[in-house]
């Protein structure tokens, strides 16, 4: 795991969705830079970001953020 913030499958459902990292930040009110520290696991969103970017994916925060084994 490269970051401190955990694994996560923003970046995955990003690319599958068709957006640049910059349309997701632009969806969601943050910068590319917040986007791609997400992405990373080097920063782990407020609970109102993780929601904003799981409807702009069109997911769920559970799918783009699964708990590890350490969290069980």
């Amino acid at each position: 795991m490269r970051g401190h913030a955990g694994a996560n499958q923003v970046r995955e459902h990003r690319r599958l969705a068709g957006f640049t990292q910059a349309q997701v930040a632009a969806l969601v009110g943050v910068s590319r830079q917040s986007v791609v520290s997400i992405e990373r696991g080097d920063y782990a969103p407020s609970v109102y970001l993780a929601l904003r970017l799981a409807r702009a994916l069109d997911s769920s925060v559970e799918v783009l953020f699964p708990l590890g084994e350490e969290s069980e």
